[in-house]
Parts: C-alpha cells; structure tokens; sequence
C-alpha cells in the first residue's frame, strides 16, 4: 500500500516490510551483524535484567533498504566519504521506512529520546569506535527524530570515521533510539584501574549533569575508587565543580552552571559508590571481562547507558616508565646526582604553572631544547652546559633543575655562593628550606671549576654586565615595538588559506620570534629576583626582627606594572560600556559566547568595539591562564572573560583610583623604619629599591613580547588542529591538547602525512596518561632527588585553620569565594571577597582589584599571587596546599598576611 513519507516533498512508494525495527531486549538474538555493537550490547544487557533505559534498533536491514529504496546504493559506490556523508543528508526517508520508525516511537511512549548509532564493529574488543559516529540527544517529535536517524546514518563516512577505520570499507548502520534520561551525575565506570596496574581497583568519575560534559573533557568531575572486594571506597578526590552539561532548553543542550549548593559536595555519598560499583561488577561478570561503562543517577536510581570492553592496552614500558618514575629528568643520571637534585617549580615565569597537557609539555621540551641555553648565555653565563639538565619533568609539571642551574651560575659574580640562588628556589616542602634555606646541603654537580675557566667566566660576565646595564631600556622599546608589529600582522593574517608549506614558514617564523623574545626577557626577570634578594637579605642583616618581610611592605611605585595595569583598563573599558546603556545592556544579556559578534553587528556596539575594545586587545588581548601551555585560549581568542569582569566593574562602579588604593587603613611603614638605618645604609637600601623597581617595570613590559609569541605560536598548531578535524583524523579540536609539539613541526615540514605523524593510537595514549595525571595528588613545588607521588597523603589535615606564606601584609575577614573557571565566575565574585584558588597568574590581576583578600594553594613569596597582591594592598597568604579543600564558598574567613595564617572564623 503506498503511503507518503513525513518527511520527504519527493515520497517513494513502497510496500511495507516488518523485522527491520526491534525493540531492545526483546526475544531476539542480540546480533551485531543486525543490530551493531553498540545495540547489541544494550539488548544483551537489558535481556540480562540490567537497568538500562527502554530502546528500540533501526537494524542494519532498515539501514540497507533505504540506501536501495532512495537509490544511493548505485550512487555511493566509489564515492568521497563527504559526498555519500551529504547525499545521505539531504535524501529523505521514504515513507514506508518513516512509518515503521515513528510507529515504534509511539509504541516507546514518544518521550524524549537519545538517538545513538551502532555501526558493526563499534564497542568491540578489537575497536571501541568511541566517538567516531554521531549521537543526537534530547530529540523530540517525529521530523526531528527522523533528521537524527539520518545524521546517525551519515556519521558512518564522517571524515573522523572514515580515518578511524584506517581503510576499512564502511559497510552498514545501525541506530538506538532510546529514551533520553536529564540525569543529575553522570560519569563513567571502569571495573579495572585502565592506567595503573594496581589490583582490585573499580574506578568511577563523576560529575554534574550529562556526561558528555566529562567525556569531552569540559567539566570538572569527582574521581573515587571502590574496592571491588569490600565495595569500600579507598580513593576520593572531589573537586570544585562550577559547570555541567544539562538541557538549556527542549531540544538544546550544553554547558550551565552548577549550583552553589553543590559544587563542593561529592557527587556520590559512600552508599551510592558501592551500589554503582555492585553494578559494574555485574556488568564484568555477565561479560568476563573487564568493562568500561557509562552511567548516569536521575531521582536516586542508575541508569546504565553503554558498555564496551576496556581496549586500552597496558602502557608500554618506556611510558609506564615516565608514568611512575620518581625523578623529573628526561633521561637516567648517576645515581647521586639522580638522589641528590633540588628540583623546583616555584616563580618559573608563573607560565608553566600548574598540570599541563601533553601538548603543552612537548612545547616546553622544545623550549628547554631550543632556546632555554640562550637564555641562560643572555645573563652572561659562558658555559651553558647540557640542555637536557636544565629541566625536568614530573607527572605532567616542569620543574627546574635548581642545582645545575646553581652550578652553571657559578660563573656570575653574584651568585659564585650557590645559595644566593638556590634559596630563592626553596619552599617548605624541602627539609630546611626557606628559613633554613637548606644550610647542609651539597650540591651532587659541586661547583663550578676554578682557576683559568673561573678567569674567563668571571671576564664574560663582567662585560656581557656591562653591556647589558647600557642597552637595557633601549632593548625593552624595541620588544615593545616588535611586539606591536607582529600582532598587528598576525591579525591581518588568514591562516586558513596557506598552504602547508606556507603554514610551515610560518611556524617557523614565529618560533626564531619565540626564541628572541625570550632571551630579550629574561635578563629583566632574573635581574628582578636578584635584587629583590639583595633587599631581603639587607634588611635581615641591617633591621634584624624589625626589617623581617619588610621587602614586602615596602611601596615600590610599580602600579605601572602592566600586569596591573590591565585591570586599570578593563575598568576604563567599563565605564566607556557604562556610559553607552544599548552597548551594556548587550554585554549584560546577551551570552557570553554571543557579546562579540552581537556588539559587531549593532552600530553602537561596533563603535564601541572600535574605539575601546580593539585598542584593549592590542595592548592586553594575548595575556591568558598558564601561557606556555598552549591550549589555553587567549583575550582575544576568548574575550568571555573580560566581559564578565565589564559587568563586574560596571555594576560595582569603581573609580580608576578604588582599583589602585583599595585598602582604606592600609599604612606603609617601611620608610619610619629605614629612617633608623645610617645613611650609608639607607643610600644602598634606596638605591637597591630604586634597581628592583626598574626591573620589575622592565620585565613587565616586555613580559607582553614574550608571551605574545607564544600566541603566534598558538595560532599554527590550532590551524593545523582545525585541518586535522577536517580531515577526521581528530575527533574535535579538544584533541589538539593530546598532540606532540614535534609531531606537528615534522608534519608541516612535509616529513610525514596526517595519519603517520597523528596515529590515534599515540593520541589515546597521551589522553590515557594525561587523565591519569590529572587524577594524582598535586606534587609538591620543591624535592630533593626523588619523590613518589602515590604516598603522598590526600586528605587534607582536619581543623579550619592553615598556615602558609604571608606573601601580602594585613588582616582581613570577609566571606570566602572558591574560584576555579574564570571565564564561569568572575561573574559571581563580589566586592570585598576572599578569593581562595589553587593558583594564579596575570590573566586573574582583575580579580585582585576587588579582592578583599586572595589565598591560594601553591605560590611563594614572589609568585603572582603574591606581587599583584602587595601592589594592590590586598592581604593575601599563599602556599596552604589545602585552602581549596577545606574553606567553602561563604565562610567566614580571616586572613592574616603577616603572620601567614588563614582561620575559618564562621561556616
């Protein structure tokens, strides 16, 4: 009987054919040759009384009809995958096949359904086929519902698809309609440890909201281990989690933000982990194997949504290795030196700050490789040894090698005594250090040779000093300059239309500009600690107990300082929005992803873009969080961040002088105290001011130069990332993080093709051991030799107090706001707030402006925190490890940053 399709203006009449829809979990035999892996599995798990939501499978019969029925059997043979990809999508489904579809819909109830496909080989022991081929979720309706069949049907020669099965034909589709669940926590199940190979292990990660959020890697998640003898949890680690994936609205999902209420909870309570984990080892022993499993809690009960076997092979040696070594050098020393190196993280250019992605880790390789040496010969070093010493590498940080780097600048007068530098380097994880500033320990490099070499290193040093002290400020106008240029032309550039070659040259156009502008900066950052040095250590032997942290309360005149500075201009750009209501009203209201382009296309808007928001971007827009790591969008990438901090400062109406003197009470008594001083002393103590104050304007500055090329840099590997998903071989442009630097440097030199210099098999491990990383406790800033990461102790000590670094002078209480997304929740954060976070670097200065105090996990005295801090008179204690673990957005807190203590006075 003809019938006409639902869908379609041109139907195709056909009679009707039944068993090609079948409902999940039925009589039928849950073959993957008809139905795919993936509704396979689900019909097998349902059959096997398992909770899995109610589904029906458009078999692969249905799929091979219509391709016969529509005509594009004949057509797609010996077709480009993106031609049969959109011959599929834009043939209709025939009205018979539309029929049996929307009647099993009916039969299902109509709700809201997850459409999933279910190619042949997908979750198999072989190939998982993860997220090669589309899902459609939160469908409605019977056009919707038939639009995302087809999607599902064309996803099989996505270019993603067609990469994965690495010359394989594509053969046939299946697709799951299931019934959609808005879970609350969502999360994935592994019956086994799929990274380290400790027994009895059922490991679980869970967030808010749907999981696609943490399967995209885009939301934080708690992580637990359960012991799959006991169902005890041995493991927990929860984070602060600010956003999650739920419906926005009916058919539209994507990020919101969680409530307040539950962000520091765990997602799962103890009772809830050992149900869902009593249910993952029902999933293990149905199967005999060990399982990778998606779930998902809505109302208190578990919806199991997917399973496949856990493909990931055990990690090969040399990256099991890497995985669980005790040391951060890159290749074995002898074991004294191995034992015996003081390694350290603390104040390294506040730019490797923090994890990093095996992207941003290969980019720091090639530094250490390619330019770091230079570095080091700019401070008129002469010998700059072996470059592979320089620096190291420990779960996924970048540590310096503090004694080689002592060792070498032992050629330089002022710090032939190790310890002048190595103290700077020493926080209190390191047994004597600070205080002790490690009085017993022995260099395993000793110190640098005497006689002739001394001669010559000295003589170098002297006139490369020289030189250095003549040239230094017309150096700075000139990166500055430099700077200007080549964002200037890097704006007018279209990346998209070189070709690989072209892209090429200008990789490697940027990294000659990459290694200049860093050796240019790092005279001025280290001349900077230097003399910061000089003045702490005058005041303890000149003042005694009187002048002790007295380097801190002295006012050094840099509110120029540019990294201040920028939150100066983001006010100003405020109020040139304030004033403008139509402008404001937009930035208010609209999106955050949306306020560019709409404030572009409203003439008001475009002139304000014009007049405040491009000069802005010129002068601030490549600043970002952790710039060496290259994944991180910048300013001007992503200016979210910036219009959340517009409405902040618009709607708390700061004057430019509140932003720069916001402590009322605040009284700097250095100079009564230098007063005390004879004026020999005073005149030295001035005059190392006055040296360390310049420096300091010095390497900001110039410190915009530096971190500008990493842009350039930034802006080829994600052109090369936008190029590979196009071609399939990434997933998603989230994948570029799980890329080797060099890797991409061989492919656009021509050295290899996309599919030999990107295998999937190298990308999954880098993503495998990255995750694995992300789930260790966090190292500490400074060891001796060797430090094993698993004993380390996760729970933070119990009591509301801390103790860490007094890096800001003053008491302060105020209520505690946790912050981890700055771009989620600059716009929460009120006035007068105690900003507590693990870190911080230059992209959170305007936070500071209204902070009412800032402690933070890691830092030191001269970290970002701690400078932005003492130039804004903001209280501010850092290096208590545990802040982010035991203080709650809303308590009450006192910080104190004299003494270095932080006390939760009220919850």
């Amino acid at each position: 009987m003809a019938t006409r399709s639902t869908d379609s203006a041109d139907p195709v009449t056909l009679a009707p054919q039944s068993g090609d829809v079948v409902v999940l979990g039925g009589p039928n035999t849950a073959d993957p040759a008809v139905l795919g892996g993936k509704a396979a599995r689900l019909a097998d798990m349902i059959a096997a009384g398992l909770p899995v939501p109610p589904a029906f499978c458009l078999t692969t019969g249905l799929f091979t009809r219509y391709l016969a029925d529509t005509g594009l059997d004949g057509k797609i043979e010996g077709a480009e995958g993106g031609a049969v990809r959109e011959l599929i999508l834009a043939t209709r489904i025939p009205a018979p096949l539309a029929d049996e579809i929307l009647a099993a819909y009916e039969r299902l109830g109509r709700p809201r359904v997850a459409v999933r496909s279910s190619a042949l080989k997908e979750d198999s022991a072989a190939r998982s086929f993860a997220g090669q081929h589309d899902t459609v979720l939160d469908v409605a309706g019977d056009g919707p519902l038939l639009d995302a069949v087809r999607q599902c049907w064309a996803s099989l020669w996505s270019a993603r698809a067609t990469a994965y099965r690495d010359g394989d034909a594509a053969t046939a589709m299946a697709v799951v309609v299931q019934e959609m669940v808005h879970c609350d926590v969502s999360g994935v199940l592994f019956t086994v440890d799929p990274v380290s190979a400790r027994p009895h292990r059922v490991v679980v990660e869970a967030c808010r909201g749907l999981g696609e959020g943490l399967v995209s890697g885009r939301v934080s998640s708690d992580l637990f281990v359960v012991d799959d003898r006991s169902l005890e949890v041995v493991e927990e680690r929860v984070r602060y989690k600010v956003a999650k994936w739920a419906p926005l609205a009916p058919g539209k999902i994507g990020m919101t933000k969680v409530d307040a209420a539950d962000r520091s909870v765990p997602c799962l309570d103890h009772a809830r982990l050992a149900e869902l984990a009593r249910l993952g080892l029902r999933v293990r022993e149905h199967y005999g194997s060990e399982q990778d499993v998606e779930w998902g809690l809505r109302d208190g009960e578990f919806h199991l949504f997917q399973t496949r076997p856990i493909t990931t092979r055990p990690l090969p040696q040399d990256a099991a290795a890497r995985a669980g070594t005790l040391s951060p050098y890159v290749v074995p020393q002898p074991d004294p030196v191995q034992r015996g190196t003081l390694w350290s993280r603390m104040d390294i250019g506040e730019i490797f700050v923090g994890l990093m992605t095996p992207l941003g880790l290969s980019f720091a390789r090639y530094y250490q490789k390619h330019v770091h040496l230079d570095c080091a010969a700019a401070l008129g070093v002469r010998d700059t040894g072996d470059a592979d010493l320089h620096m190291g590498y420990y779960q996924g940080h970048v540590y310096l090698n503090i004694s080689y780097s002592a060792y070498l600048l032992g050629q330089a007068l002022p710090t032939r005594d190790q310890r002048h530098f190595t103290k700077r380097f020493v926080g209190e994880d390191v047994e004597g250090g600070e205080g002790g500033a490690l009085a017993d320990y022995t260099n395993p490099f000793g110190t640098f040779p005497g006689g002739m070499e001394d001669l010559l290193s000295t003589a170098h040093w002297l006139r490369h000093t020289a030189a250095e002290a003549v040239r230094m400020k017309s150096r700075s106008g000139a990166m500055v300059a430099s700077r200007l240029y080549e964002f200037d032309r890097a704006r007018r550039l279209d990346l998209a239309r070189m070709s690989r070659r072209e892209l090429h040259a200008e990789l490697t156009r940027n990294l000659g500009w990459f290694h200049d502008m860093h050796i240019g900066y790092m005279p001025y950052y280290i001349n900077a600690f230097g003399f910061y040095g000089i003045l702490t250590e005058l005041c303890r032997m000149w003042l005694g107990a009187e002048g002790e942290n007295l380097q801190n309360r002295i006012k050094t005149d840099m509110s120029s300082l540019r990294t201040v500075e920028s939150a100066k201009e983001i006010w100003a750009v405020a109020q040139a929005a304030k004033d403008r209501p139509r402008v404001l009203r937009v930035i208010n209201e609209e999106p955050l992803e949306n306020v560019a382009a709409a404030l572009r296309a409203d003439d008001e808007g475009a002139l304000f873009w014009e007049r405040h928001m491009e000069p802005f971007l010129r002068a601030n827009g490549t600043r970002g969080h952790q710039e060496m790591e290259l994944t991180h969008p910048r300013w001007i990438d992503d200016p979210s961040y910036i219009f959340q901090m517009i409405r902040r400062y618009a709607s708390d109406g700061f004057s430019a002088d509140d932003i720069l003197r916001r402590s009322g009470g605040y009284h700097d008594d250095s100079r009564e105290i230098l007063k005390k001083l004879s004026l020999p002393q005073r005149k030295v103590i001035e005059t190392v001011i006055s040296l360390y104050a310049l420096c300091s304007e010095l390497r900001e500055t110039t410190r915009m130069s530096m971190i500008t090329s990493i842009w350039l840099v930034r802006n080829v590997v994600y052109e090369v990332g936008r190029r590979l998903v196009e071609a399939g071989v990434l997933h998603s442009l989230d994948e570029v993080a799980h890329l080797d630097f060099d890797d991409v440097r061989a492919y656009l030199a021509g050295e290899a093709g996309e599919l030999e210099a990107f295998p999937r098999e190298r990308i999954d491990e880098a993503r495998r051991l990255h995750e694995y990383r992300k789930r260790l406790p966090e190292p500490p800033l400074t060891f001796i030799g060797e430090h094993d990461i698993t004993q380390a102790v996760r729970p933070a000590p119990g009591g509301a107090r801390l103790t860490g670094l007094g890096a800001s002078p003053g008491r302060v209480i105020g209520r505690a706001r946790i912050v981890e997304d700055l771009v989620w929740q600059a716009d929460e954060f009120e006035a007068g707030e105690i900003l507590v976070t693990r870190y911080t670097d230059a992209s959170w200065t305007p936070l500071f402006a209204i902070a009412g105090g800032v402690v933070t996990d890691v830092g030191s005295m001269l970290s970002h925190s701690s400078i932005v801090s003492r130039e804004f008179h903001v209280p501010s204690v850092v290096n208590t490890k545990y802040a982010t673990q035991r203080i709650s957005t809303g308590d009450m807190v006192m910080v104190d940053g004299d003494t270095g203590t932080v006390e939760v006075v009220e919850g």
